[in-house]
Formats: structure tokens, C-alpha cells, sequence
């Protein structure tokens, strides 16, 4: 989103990067600010763990928090004011950025092709859609019979921190359309899987890569012959603090409810 802003003049040295996020995206983006002399605002919910804002603190960014209670799409629409009330700050805005899409295009998705050809299922985290469209367009262009899937929470339980499109807000850049299907987890299994990964594969893993993998876990199933291929999108270090990784679902079950995940 950088490369892409430099190269359309729309970003100066010495600029301030405003970004709503959940964390991630918001801690490469102020790796990248750091290298290349800007400065870095990252807008994100107050449930957030430690360690992401101390990480962020770390590559010098300043962090301005919205209410927790009201998710990621609160952090957007603050950042979104701030934007507006600074017009010398600039925003990628990954939610609505094209380039998001394009990166996975050309990296992500390229290779997937070369390393799983045989790939009939690729499954992704519903976020803020750059993975599964820009993978996706490069799978279908490679086998239009490669189906895209997209892991969501229930409605009603929003733990894991991924996107659930009945909360109201879908991201500019994601075509609904495009999808072949979206499989809804809880947060229980979200957290089971989680853990097991770790303990069979030694993986250590977010939570919401334990959400991607119950989806493969269901779809495989189901499914026969088939060759899944799913985006573990978060390492579990930015959870430690949530002590998530020590304790069983049912002991952790009440402190868990309104924290961002992903």
C-alpha cells in the first residue's frame, strides 16, 4: 500500500500514516514507516493485547484508542474522522485499498499456484477481504474450479475478532460475489484448534488461524479428494498475555467476551 502510494505521488517523506486496525496491518505499516522516515498513527480498539500496542510503540507509532465495545469498524470510523479534521496526514486505509488486493495477487496467491497446484479449496479469514480477493483472482484465473472460502464468526459471537458481514460494515474491497462460500466457527472451536495445532504440529498460531483451520477441519469432512489450503495469519506471541495458550476454553470462557483477536 506504500510502494503503491509513493509511486502516485499521494505520500511524502516525512508524512503522518493514519491506519484504522485491529494491530497486524498496523505494525507493518509502522515497520515500513519507520525504514522509510514517516510517521505512524495507528487508530485501534482499546480490547486490543498488549502486545501488539507495545510493538507498535516499539517502531515509534502513536496509538490512538476507540471504545472496544464497538469492534474494528469503531477504530474505522475514528480514524476515518481524524483523516477527515488533518487532510497532511494520509491513509492506506486497508479496508477499501486496492493494492491490498494486488499484494496477494502477486505473492500469495503465485505462490500458492507453484507450490499446491493440485489446490481445490483455498480458505481465508473474513477481514478485510485483500487475502481472499487477491488470492482468490489468482487461483480462479489459474482453475476456475478452485473454490474460495471465507472463515466468519457467528453472528453472534464476535471473540475471535474476524469480520462477521451482519454486524454492518462490509469493506469496499470485498466482493461477496466472489466467494464460493462462507462457513461460520465459534469461538470455542476457534480455540480448540488453536491450541491443537500447537500441540500435534508445534505451530504456534492467532486465534484467528485457529478459526481458518476448524473451517478445513469441517470441509475436509465433507470432502473428498479434496487438497485444502488455508492462511495461518497470525502468530500466537501477540496473545500470551491472555494466558489463552495455558488454560482450557471453559476457565477463560468469561474474560474473553469483547477482546479483538485478529
Amino acid at each position: 500500500m506504500i510502494f503503491d502510494a509513493e509511486k502516485e505521488q499521494k505520500i511524502t517523506k516525512g508524512q503522518t500514516i493514519i491506519e484504522p486496525t485491529s494491530g497486524n496491518t498496523g505494525i507493518g505499516l509502522a515497520m515500513i514507516a519507520k525504514i522509510k522516515g514517516y510517521k505512524m498513527i495507528a487508530v485501534m480498539p482499546d480490547s486490543v493485547s498488549q502486545e501488539r500496542v507495545s510493538l507498535l510503540k516499539s517502531f515509534g507509532a502513536d496509538i490512538i484508542f476507540s471504545e472496544g465495545k464497538e469492534g474494528t469498524n469503531g477504530s474505522i470510523k475514528l480514524a476515518q474522522k481524524i483523516s477527515s479534521e488533518n487532510p497532511e496526514y494520509f491513509m492506506p486505509f486497508q479496508y477499501g485499498n486496492q493494492a491490498s488486493i494486488k499484494a496477494h495477487y502477486y505473492t500469495t496467491g503465485l505462490e500458492i499456484t507453484k507450490q499446491m497446484p493440485d489446490v481445490t479449496h483455498f480458505v481465508s479469514g473474513l477481514g478485510t477481504g485483500g487475502t481472499l480477493m487477491g488470492v482468490g483472482k489468482r487461483l480462479k484465473e489459474f482453475n476456475e474450479s478452485i473454490k474460495i472460502i471465507a472463515t466468519a464468526p457467528h453472528p453472534d459471537d464476535v471473540v475471535q475478532g474476524l469480520r462477521s458481514i451482519e454486524h454492518g460494515y462490509i469493506p469496499p474491497i470485498l466482493d461477496l460475489d466472489k466467494l464460493d462460500g462462507r462457513i461460520m466457527v465459534e469461538a470455542e472451536e476457534s480455540f480448540y484448534w488453536t491450541k491443537k495445532v500447537m500441540e500435534t504440529h508445534g505451530l504456534f498460531v492467532g486465534v484467528s488461524s485457529g478459526a481458518t483451520l476448524a473451517t478445513c477441519v469441517k470441509m475436509s469432512k465433507r470432502l473428498e479428494n479434496s487438497i485444502i489450503v488455508t492462511i495461518f495469519a497470525d502468530g500466537g506471541w501477540k496473545y500470551l498475555s491472555s494466558g489463552i495458550y495455558e488454560k482450557e476454553f471453559s476457565e477463560i470462557a468469561n474474560d474473553i467476551d469483547g477482546k479483538v483477536w485478529w
